[in-house]
């Protein structure tokens, strides 16, 4: 069967349709190509027809995760995958896709049918929608990031002493570069170090310097990394975990805005601006006599406390993009996005390692996944099955709706049980999340929100 031996009814219907539609026979030859696959493709109906549709179409599922031979292999038709084709100019287009079964008259399997859509405008709208979410290389539309991104600037413009908190892998670094990049200073340097790494000797010589001769192996004069930071920004990481020692030394430089390199006899000036981070609780510390009470006060002028990625599973959509995006580029893959199951479940997950954590999850899964879309498989095997749910059963329609539990329920904590203003977080009508709230059977919180005020 081709295109051109089909009946003139079925042509006109076939070309009617908006989306692309092309057929095939059992050796994978196109059979029929109506109109629009010829607009989103680029390739004359003419030019497809009875080639194998791999040539034709070159899309990133094509050769490891081909979705009509997944039709015609297992029967079953499938719905709304997603992809990339190249077009004939070489231009790599989004598509989402469907297959079915192509039947003669009395039943039997003569071929497969697959539709697609382009999806270009809605991938544009989808980088316009992340542009707006993103804070220099800080992904994010949470609430408690929308309000971090507003005070950002307004932090970059001084030259104050900022103390960054927040659990490992919340990117206090991404932050701190973020405040460095938009400042005046962003044509010096910005120096990080971690302060947790080094022990104290070497600290404070990385941190002053040293002059030839202080120390074993000190030929020559070495500048530290405030010196190297003159006129910009350091970043000491980690600085609940330097000594009592060093928090003197710390303590000295802030105040007097000078450093004494080891084994010289003479302070250096230096201008630089600080910002320092910690993953512990300082205050707890500083009451514990653990962390000096005066350094504590001189590095907290600013304090920015980072949420958790617990706190933010709003964000996780987003990032996921900005990570498949990212491995992509890096690794040279096509990788679409991941599943439903798999976003699904990963926005289940409590993510004790924060941002840095699901980093590494996609990362693993693209090392698995060959090509096409990130699917349950791909995960970490402690990621395979949801807490409760025994493996297998993660993919069931009840996934999607613990992800709409989870942000629903996320929005209420957030504004004490206030419908109104979670249904306003969530972009949704305040009727609409009263029916969210009986069809998915979600508790308010304890406290009643419709008095309380931000």
């Amino acid at each position: 069967m081709s295109a051109a031996k089909l009946p003139e009814s079925q042509s006109v219907i076939l070309d009617s349709i908006n989306e692309g539609v092309f057929t095939v026979d059992l050796e994978w030859r196109i059979t029929a190509f109506n109109q629009a696959a010829e607009r989103i493709t680029g390739i004359d109906r003419q030019d497809a027809l009875g080639r194998p549709c791999c040539e034709v179409f070159r899309a990133s599922i094509c050769e490891s995760a081909c979705v009509l031979r997944r039709t015609l292999t297992t029967g079953k038709p499938i719905v709304n995958a997603t992809a990339h084709i190249v077009s004939d100019t070489g231009q790599r287009i989004p598509i989402r896709i469907s297959t079915a079964l192509l039947k003669d008259a009395g039943g039997t399997v003569i071929g497969g049918v697959e539709t697609f859509q382009d999806l270009s405008q809605i991938e544009q709208l989808r980088k316009e929608l992340e542009a707006r979410y993103t804070f220099e290389d800080i992904v994010g539309r949470s609430p408690a990031m929308t309000s971090l991104f507003q005070v950002l600037p307004q932090i970059a413009e001084t030259d104050s002493t900022v103390l960054i908190e927040g659990a490992s892998g919340t990117g206090k670094e991404l932050f701190a570069r973020a405040i460095h990049n938009l400042s005046r200073r962003r044509k010096k340097r910005f120096v990080a170090i971690n302060c947790a790494a080094l022990p104290d000797t070497l600290l404070e010589s990385e941190l002053f310097g040293h002059k030839a001769g202080a120390f074993t192996d000190a030929r020559k004069d070495k500048p530290g990394r405030f010196a190297l930071a003159d006129g910009g920004t350091i970043f000491l990481d980690e600085i609940g975990d330097i000594s009592q020692a060093m928090q003197v030394r710390l303590l000295r430089v802030l105040q007097e805005r000078s450093i004494e390199p080891l084994g010289s006899l003479e302070s250096v000036e230096v201008n630089v601006r600080v910002l320092a981070a910690t993953n512990k609780d300082l205050l707890k510390l500083v009451r514990a006599g653990r962390f000096r009470e005066d350094l504590y006060y001189r590095i907290r002028v600013v304090h920015l406390k980072l949420p958790s990625l617990r706190q933010r599973r709003e964000d996780i959509p987003l990032l996921i993009d900005r990570l498949v995006s990212k491995f992509n580029r890096l690794q040279g893959k096509d990788i679409v996005g991941v599943s439903n199951e798999v976003l699904a479940r990963l926005m289940e997950h409590e993510y004790p390692g924060n941002v840095r954590e699901l980093e590494n999850i996609i990362e693993q899964a693209f090392v698995l996944c060959r090509g096409g879309v990130i699917e349950l498989h791909h995960l970490p095997p402690e990621l395979r099955a949801a807490p409760g749910h025994p493996a297998g059963e993660v993919g069931s329609p009840t996934s999607l709706a613990v992800m709409e539990r989870l942000l629903i329920a996320e929005a209420l904590r957030r504004h004490q049980g206030n419908r109104r203003k979670a249904a306003r977080d969530l972009g949704i009508d305040p009727s609409t999340l009263f029916r969210k709230l009986k069809t998915l059977k979600i508790d308010l919180p304890p406290t009643d929100g419709r008095n309380h005020r931000r």
